[in-house]
């Protein structure tokens, strides 16, 4: 396994300094940001670390540079919009970055990109269905034309009442994993798998692992506090902020153990990448760096430098 981390957490910094940051702490990979450049509301959206944008072969040529340069890989693409939006207009603007995505993952010989499937949060699972299949079907052929795996995470993204009852993303349950892989059967379509989406949804985060073995292309390591005094008191339909909390890896509830055998004795020997979104270290630039290196000192008692 390769130990790396995600760029969103770096907003102000440039690639170069990203990577930087990167061999500083003692990383291995990093998964770069590709959102378009303007402005987003949500914490942790618009980060662009790689313009994919007309994105050049003497661009990929640079960047191939940095990674040469630094020693410091590239573990995916990433860029996590709500491409099955309510808006068609807004949504074709998501899928079309998406697709600049896999075609820069593509010149640059990456493997993989990570984004959600989106959903329409007021429509139920099946009303759903038919727009995920007319939007991902093409998607999934695509990236397997251009030699690209695509890594959907499993955050529900619901978080705000406008996104009641339901949350932005389908591809949260291990339910809708076996249909979605069932009705879209390509070695190209995967899990970026992240267990803290499964803390606050109080789900068995270790067994899925051995089932989706063949179907973890990219893992998040960002581990979340459930807070049951509150969720005493609000109960699970509040939204999900109001009873949990992001966390770095080891001041959670995440048994990092139990993630890590589950994950070794899958066969699972791909990038681990930590997902910074602990308020408690977002004062300044040099607490996030901090925050960085706390992760990684952690994690390498899970993924030795050595076994890279």
């Amino acid at each position: 396994m390769q130990l790396g981390f995600v760029s969103a957490i770096l907003p102000e910094c440039t690639l170069d300094d990203v990577f930087a940051v990167a061999q500083q702490a003692g990383y291995d990979c990093v998964e770069v940001m590709c959102w378009p450049k303007g402005r987003v509301q949500r914490r942790y959206a618009g980060v662009t670390h790689l313009d994919v944008r007309d994105f050049s072969d003497a661009d990929a040529a640079a960047v191939r540079d940095l990674v040469r340069s630094t020693g410091i890989g590239i573990s995916a693409l990433g860029y996590y919009p709500n491409p099955l939006c309510a808006d068609r207009h807004e949504a074709a603007v998501y899928i079309d970055q998406i697709r600049r995505m896999i075609r820069a993952a593509a010149r640059l010989s990456l493997s993989t990109v990570n984004t959600f499937v989106g959903r329409d949060p007021h429509k139920t699972v099946e009303d759903n269905w038919p727009r995920f299949l007319e939007v991902w079907r093409p998607l999934v052929r695509y990236a397997k034309e251009q030699g690209v795996r695509i890594g959907i995470e499993n955050c529900p993204m619901y978080f705000t009442n406008d996104e009641w009852p339901s949350g932005k993303n389908l591809a949260h349950t291990p339910a809708i994993w076996r249909r979605m892989f069932r009705e879209i059967d390509s070695e190209h379509f995967g899990l970026n798998y992240d267990p803290s989406h499964m803390i606050w949804q109080q789900m068995d985060y270790v067994h899925p692992i051995c089932e989706f073995a063949s179907r973890l292309f990219h893992v998040h390591a960002k581990d979340a506090r459930l807070d049951r005094d509150r969720l005493n008191e609000v109960g699970i339909m509040a939204t999900p902020n109001e009873f949990h909390t992001p966390k770095l890896p080891g001041l959670g509830d995440v048994n990092w153990g139990h993630f890590f055998w589950a994950l070794t004795d899958s066969g699972y020997r791909g990038p681990v990448c930590v997902e910074v979104e602990d308020r408690a270290y977002e004062g300044s630039l040099q607490m996030r760096k901090a925050a960085l290196e706390q992760s990684a000192s952690y994690l390498r008692q899970f993924i030795p430098k050595s076994l890279a």
